[in-house]
């Protein structure tokens, strides 16, 4: 009966898991989504806590608690501009949890093999998990060994890497791309003695094997991650949440957990396809940015000549009085300078006077994917005004103004221009092909990629500098 219940429960978990990553594909429907999660992963727990193998409950009640108290805390206090590493450091735990369960599994293993040569009173002693290892045939456990290296190496691959996302992200780590000596040769090295501490394990059983397999696997997403440069930061983010996903299904294996399994897959193969539609957002290989990142040119880049020409807030709003049409592109810097609300007024306005005003959303904008459309729908700009990439970029030309608010990699001309630029190739928001362009920023600097934007330079092209909030401010100060 108790096994029957938890199945049950966790049947309705797994659905109400993929009602809510579904539901996270629409803005409206995002809200209820988010619920649909919470629900699923409360009966999740419930089922678990009174399920077979239930106990500890001194132990595990507080951690639950605990743990539930801590993530509260930081998820009402973090910024929207530190979500991308809060998200990283989510990932980092989930990894760290697969080698510490897959650990565990190696000892129960252990400990399942002495009692079984100690006889049936000994195998009654086990808990749980070590019975169930103890019904287990030599094929099983050879099994069983398989999968827990592998969510022990998947788990610690996610650790490292997502700490070093994690520092990245946050400016505690520099942005560029950095290799040891020897770089991709390291990285080889360490997955073949992956592989060969594998063999070793499987045909020995010993905790050496699986010790260096963890250490190799540790290494791997420490000096992955830190050869990747911060352009390539959205990606690698998205890549460590498929990786955690499929650590999670690891997981679920070694421990007999349907749950898990549903869940593992379910976040392995969405961070995949993510991670895929990304690297196709900005012309990238998928390989080419886990073995590189940006940074690898061929050649010197192109020149950039001409001044960058400052505008202020008085010019800016003139413009904007004359012309039909207005485009905004928002990027990091409007969510570092939290300028969404003044943004949403700006728009408000300038709609209230009869003017076509939307928004351009590149497909990486900021440093999470969904960023910038998270940001808008908080400052409640209607969501049919939003559009994608491709779905505005034809219609620059008859733009009469174009506003950049603190973005720079995703209006570059130099994708197109310039063949030996870092991000040539990478389809961008073609902005400069409007009548006036506009952009905000707080100075010359070349943003946190640190390639040169020649959309600064351009004839049509005014800087409007300053912190995005304040500058606005000014600017709604004049637009009545």
């Amino acid at each position: 009966m108790e096994y029957g219940f938890t199945t049950a429960a966790y049947v309705v978990a797994a659905v109400l898991f993929i009602l809510s990553l579904g539901g996270l594909s629409n803005q409206e429907s995002a809200k209820r989504a988010v619920w649909y999660g919470i629900s699923g992963m409360a009966l999740a727990v419930f089922a678990t806590l009174i399920g077979p193998g239930a106990g500890l409950w001194w132990l595990s009640v507080p951690l639950i608690a605990g743990g539930g108290f801590i993530g509260y805390q930081l998820a009402s206090k973090v910024e929207m501009t530190q979500m991308p590493e809060l998200v990283a450091g989510m990932h980092a735990l989930v990894g760290l949890a697969a080698v510490f369960v897959g650990l565990n599994a190696h000892f129960e293993i252990g400990n399942a093999a002495e009692a079984v040569a100690a006889g049936p009173d000994a195998v009654k002693e086990l808990g749980t998990f070590g019975k169930l290892i103890a019904k287990k045939s030599g094929v099983e456990i050879s099994i069983l060994l398989v999968e827990l290296s592998l969510g022990v190496w998947i788990g610690a691959v996610t650790f490292t890497g997502s700490l070093i996302a994690y520092g990245k992200l946050s400016g505690k780590v520099s942005s560029n791309a950095e290799k040891l000596p020897g770089g991709h040769m390291l990285n080889a090295g360490a997955a073949g003695l992956s592989v060969l501490c594998l063999i070793w394990y499987l045909n020995t059983g010993g905790f050496f094997p699986l010790l260096i397999l963890t250490l190799a696997a540790l290494f791997i997403g420490y000096h992955l991650i830190m050869g990747i440069g911060g352009a390539d930061m959205p990606v690698v983010v998205s890549m460590l949440n498929s990786y955690s996903g499929w650590a999670a299904a690891a997981i679920g294996f070694s421990l007999g957990n349907d749950l898990l399994i549903v869940v593992g897959a379910l976040v392995g193969s969405s961070g995949a396809i993510l991670s895929y539609i990304m690297c196709k957002a900005m012309n990238r290989s998928f390989v080419s940015v886990i073995l590189g990142g940006f940074g690898g040119t061929t050649g010197p880049a192109m020149e950039v000549e001409g001044e960058q020409i400052a505008i202020e807030a008085d010019g800016v709003a003139s413009a904007l009085e004359d012309a039909d049409s207005v485009v905004i592109i928002p990027g990091y810097g409007m969510a570092v300078a939290q300028a969404q609300q003044n943004v949403a007024e700006l728009t408000r306005r300038l709609r209230a006077k009869g003017k076509n005003v939307r928004f351009a959303i590149h497909p990486v904008a900021g440093r999470l994917p969904g960023h910038m459309n998270v940001l808008l729908a908080e400052a409640k700009v209607p969501y049919d005004i939003v559009l994608e990439m491709d779905e505005i970029n034809d219609d620059f030309p008859e733009t009469d103004v174009a506003i950049v608010i603190g973005s720079n990699d995703i209006v570059n001309p130099a994708a197109q221009e310039d063949p030996n630029s870092p991000i040539a190739g990478m389809p961008v928001l073609e902005c400069w092909k409007a009548k006036q362009v506009f952009v905000s920023k707080r100075g010359q600097g070349t943003g946190y990629s640190g390639i040169e934007n020649p959309l600064f330079f351009k004839e049509n092209t005014r800087m409007f500098y300053g912190d995005a909030k304040a500058s606005l401010d000014k600017l709604l100060g004049m637009i009545e």
